[in-house]
């Protein structure tokens, strides 16, 4: 699979050769990604099977953990980028920000609300508020922000965000 345009086209805004996390990591597409870029890679989610195929790649290390258990597993670690797309899971928020190095860059793509007329998630959990991405960031500086209806493969309400950590 591809990676996403978003991530793609703000990566180059990410340290080369930084320390990247991939969150809720999936089937491994921006992980894949990242390591072709030459960044170091955190690749973590509940299920690793996606990424199985990588674990020899000296640049990447993984972590198979439940991210809704309650606790943030990652302790004080640091990165210079943090992409997550397609995930949602609001009290990991803080931690998320929190492990933004100084100038850092946090790429983040998911749905909204308005995208349970066009099929899942419709769960409110798991949409996005209208400008919640844009509150959560509040203390980084913003780049490019987008949300709304997009209709490239298959219609869905998504919010974007990039921002920086100044700090």
């Amino acid at each position: 699979m591809e990676p996403f345009k978003w991530v793609v086209t703000h990566a180059a805004l990410i340290a080369p050769k930084g320390d990247v996390l991939d969150l809720a990591c999936g089937n491994g597409r921006h992980t894949r990604f990242a390591l072709d870029q030459g960044f170091r890679v955190m690749a973590i989610d509940i299920n690793l099977t996606g990424v199985e195929d990588l674990l020899d790649r000296t640049n990447l290390a993984v972590m198979e953990t439940d991210l809704e258990e309650g606790f943030w597993p990652l302790g004080n670690a640091q990165f210079d980028g943090i992409i997550v797309t397609n995930y949602l899971h609001r009290p990991l928020f803080p931690h998320i920000v929190g492990a933004l190095a100084p100038g850092g860059v946090l790429i983040y793509e998911t749905f909204m609300a308005g995208n349970e007329a066009y099929g899942r998630p419709a769960n409110p959990d798991f949409l996005l508020q209208p400008n919640e991405l844009k509150d959560v960031c509040k203390r980084l500086d913003i780049v490019a922000f987008e949300q709304g209806l997009e209709d490239d493969d298959k219609p869905a309400v998504k919010q974007k965000i990039v921002a920086i950590n100044r700090s």
